[in-house]
């Protein structure tokens, strides 16, 4: 059985997409860079932007940290309130942490701002750890796991009892470098399809009381 539970963010526990999908198309714009389409738009949703804007618009690394900042010129004043909950998310993590489970966020997005987001929403009294990138930089996701855990105080070994929750292969990819399972969810639109699948999540779930019942019971 699971003891210990981390989720990521955006579009796991938030239907983050319209905020960060304008932010793009904010940073572009401001770069005089050619739009991109919506399935391209949609693949900005969950891994670190810099990995982000050097795959999708070809991006240097410097044109990446440009991009970054003129996306979190726009973000952190209005795209972070173009954000919804998903439905469910705060009543299940507090029926974990009733239950006795240590439950943790470990997202990408700046620690800062995942704690905002976290307290506005509602998830915060429920989380034993928020875990997000340092300031001005987007750490790959297996490094936020790292550092979930080691403050949750798990030591080397402890692994197979904790489950990454995540709506991205990065998720899936990340939990298995730390040697744990994921779970993936398609709650909103952005994984490609069979993408969670085809990089090995144990289950893919589509509402959050199939993730409960997936949780409860493994």
């Amino acid at each position: 059985m699971y003891s210990h539970v981390l989720f990521d963010l955006d579009g796991t526990l938030t239907d983050s997409r319209e905020g960060i999908v304008n932010s793009v198309r904010y940073a572009l714009e401001k770069m005089n860079r050619p739009a991109l389409s919506e399935r391209e738009l949609n693949q900005f949703v969950g891994p670190p932007l810099q990995q982000m804007f050097r795959q999708m618009c070809g991006f240097t690394p410097e044109e990446a940290i440009q991009g970054i900042e003129l996306y979190r010129e726009r973000y952190n004043t209005i795209g972070k309130f173009e954000n919804a909950a998903a439905e469910g998310a705060a009543e299940l993590l507090r029926e974990l942490k009733e239950r006795g489970y240590k439950v943790a966020l470990a997202s990408s997005k700046p620690e800062a701002l995942c704690r905002f987001l976290c307290e506005h929403f509602g998830f915060a009294p429920w989380l034993d750890v928020i875990a997000g990138s340092p300031p001005q930089q987007d750490a790959e996701k297996a490094d936020v796991i790292r550092n979930a855990l080691q403050r949750l105080g798990m030591r080397e070994g402890d692994c197979r009892q904790v489950l990454m929750v995540g709506d991205r292969k990065y998720d899936v990819l990340g939990a298995a470098a730390c040697g744990m399972d994921c779970v993936g969810v398609e709650f909103f639109p952005g994984a490609e399809p069979g993408e969670l699948a085809d990089a090995g999540a144990v289950a893919v779930v589509k509402t959050v009381a199939e993730l409960r019942e997936f949780i409860l019971t493994h």
